[in-house]
């Protein structure tokens, strides 16, 4: 798959292409990457490509002119039948998730605009920009953040990418959980600071070993996350003893969306 990265700061994405497993994603071309300025397509002797907003108002506004000739160029350079997408990094695009992630991670890539300053003139994201995304309710500077997060969410569903192959499998939110979020971990030493690993993972009993990290499964959900809970429980993916556990951990479930009442383990 192939990412273009619209930037105007391509040098921030060099720790992310050069560090860590997902290197090996960047590395092999598994997700291939380049960087556009949108400065080398923009006019004069200063390469502006920005200005004030109409009707006044704080910032500056990204001009349409250098986007276009910049995803122009683009879109020449890939020669595809059915253009990749222009993704850009919005407020009021729809947050990013595990779905999501699992749809990119499959598909031919796409063209990411970063925004800066108060955003982009809103002409170019009517005709050019095809979908928005959003890492959640709060402003960055810019969506060369978002686009990491994307790019990093992506590598790591590549074959060959990660150690293990399943490892990615066992996610907090991920079908092979039921979307619930991911059990405790625990390594060397057995004891640390007074503490030991829970006696079930020191069993050696597989089947043990299982229940407990879906009991923990539950619990971490219930406790932190029970619109994920919810969301398995209307899907019938909660079994007879999953429900009996949460009954016996939690008592009586309250609340629309089932919130465990508060109570502590």
């Amino acid at each position: 798959m192939r990412f273009d990265i619209i930037t105007l700061f391509p040098e921030l994405f060099a720790p992310l292409l050069t560090s860590g497993i997902t290197r090996r994603a960047y590395e092999s071309g598994l997700v291939d990457v380049h960087f556009w300025n949108p400065r080398d397509h923009a006019e004069g002797n200063y390469r502006r490509v920005d200005d004030r907003s109409f009707g006044g108002g704080p910032g500056m506004v990204m001009l349409a002119e250098p986007l276009f000739k910049c995803l122009s160029a683009i879109r020449a350079e890939r020669q595809e039948e059915t253009p990749a997408p222009l993704v850009l990094f919005s407020p009021i695009g729809r947050a990013l998730n595990h779905s999501a992630v699992a749809q990119w991670s499959a598909s031919a890539g796409a063209v990411l605009l970063c925004g800066r300053y108060e955003g982009v003139d809103q002409r170019f994201i009517d005709h050019y920009v095809d979908q928005q995304i959003s890492l959640g309710d709060f402003v960055l500077s810019g969506g060369e953040i978002a686009a990491m997060a994307l790019l990093d969410t992506v590598a790591r569903l590549q074959p060959g990418v990660l150690n293990d192959e399943g490892s990615h499998q066992l996610d907090s939110f991920n079908p092979a959980l039921d979307g619930l979020l991911d059990s405790p971990h625990y390594t060397r030493p057995e004891v640390w600071q007074g503490q030991a690993v829970p006696p079930e993972l020191m069993s050696g009993h597989h089947a043990h070993i299982a229940r407990w990290r879906r009991e923990q499964s539950l619990r971490l959900t219930a406790l932190h996350r029970p619109d994920l809970l919810a969301q398995a429980r209307q899907a019938g993916q909660l079994s007879r003893q999953d429900e009996a556990f949460l009954r016996q951990a939690f008592g009586s479930l309250t609340g629309a969306d089932q919130t465990p009442a508060a109570k502590k383990l």
